[in-house]
């Protein structure tokens, strides 16, 4: 008789190396777990995967990989799933750590086993990441290095503005000077990644055609359309209008419990907040130019409605439309314009 055998792995990932534990279950029948530690490198990566075979594991759907999101400390293993077949599953750190529930002292080797654990109780429910994308991973990295260089920028530009109020004039004039030729160069640099992004987004196909039907959405401009193709992996991940929605801290959830506390609805503080802040010069940008969002503003407004209140509700509204756009694979149209 044929036994029916299951591997499952959890790998708790740091920048110099990392911790792997793998279950076994065959025939239904969990095995002991068997712990690792391996270099984070390409070395390091022929040696896990000796250790795999040692173990009898399968390249195929009958194993699951499980690891916390680390930003670029997980890509060689992500990249070594990829080229094995092996069956992949990048979790946010906070939603794998409350699965846990109270869990008493910490080590890579723990966290490790942890992870097989979630991903033996969760394999139904987990599902495989998507392939490793060279060019969207280049885009992620240039709109890291841009909001960065961003950062860079505006903290320059505060300290020339407070150098005012030096009263040696000699060396407030040195100063200004060099934080000029800085703020000088950061700018450069911005344009430089702006214009490189531009150039990859023209060249490939599939980015282009939803970053086109994503600028097709009022508000949502160049940088915007880029980051939420860069959330979604190119909406690869296949994410709804309301997932992205709740992901970018945009929808407001009920505050109350009992007869103590009834507050009134409020978004999430766990939250992509650079995706959110993006979303809200956005929703500036449609009131300002859209007749659209321009007359629900002033109608909500004028019942009363928190000022807060309604500009998220446009936020909310730009990013159902702009998952709805890529979707169905159509270009957003006004409504209000075509009854204009």
């Amino acid at each position: 008789m044929k036994t029916c055998s299951k591997f499952f792995i959890g790998i708790d990932v740091s920048k110099p190396y990392f911790d792997a534990s793998l279950l076994c279950v065959i025939d239904q029948q969990k095995q002991q777990i068997q712990t690792l530690r391996f270099e984070n490198s390409i070395q390091g990566l022929k040696e896990f995967h000796k250790w795999l075979k040692k173990h009898k594991v399968t390249m195929n759907e009958n194993t699951l990989l499980v690891i916390e999101n680390t930003g670029i400390y997980h890509r060689l293993l992500w990249a070594f799933c990829c080229e094995k077949n092996l069956p992949i599953h990048i979790g946010n750190a906070a939603h794998i750590k409350w699965s846990f529930g109270i869990a008493r002292g910490k080590s890579d080797r723990v966290d490790s086993i942890r992870l097989c654990q979630y991903a033996y109780r969760n394999a139904e429910e987990l599902k495989s990441s998507s392939i490793l994308d060279p060019v969207l991973l280049q885009i992620q990295d240039l709109m890291a290095s841009r909001r960065r260089l961003v950062s860079q920028l505006k903290s320059n530009e505060v300290y020339l503005n407070e150098l005012k109020n030096i009263s040696n004039i000699d060396n407030r004039l040195i100063l200004e000077r060099l934080h000029r030729d800085a703020i000088k160069g950061i700018s450069n640099s911005i344009s430089k990644i702006e214009t490189l992004l531009k150039k990859i987004v023209s060249e490939n196909e599939k980015i282009k055609k939803n970053y086109d039907l994503l600028i097709s959405v009022p508000g949502i401009g160049h940088l915007t359309a880029i980051y939420i193709i860069c959330c979604t992996c190119n909406f690869a991940c296949r994410r709804s209008g309301k997932q992205l929605a709740s992901y970018a801290g945009v929808v407001p959830f009920e505050h109350s419990s009992g007869i103590s506390i009834k507050g009134r609805n409020r978004v999430s503080n766990m939250a992509n907040k650079e995706l959110k802040k993006m979303l809200h010069l956005c929703a500036l940008s449609a009131i300002q130019f859209y007749p659209e969002f321009k007359c629900y503003f002033e109608r909500k407004t004028g019942e009363g409605k928190h000022k807060m209140s309604v500009i998220n509700a446009i936020r909310n509204k730009i990013v159902l439309r702009a998952a709805a756009v890529v979707i169905k694979q159509m270009p957003y149209i006004s409504k209000y314009n075509v009854l204009a």
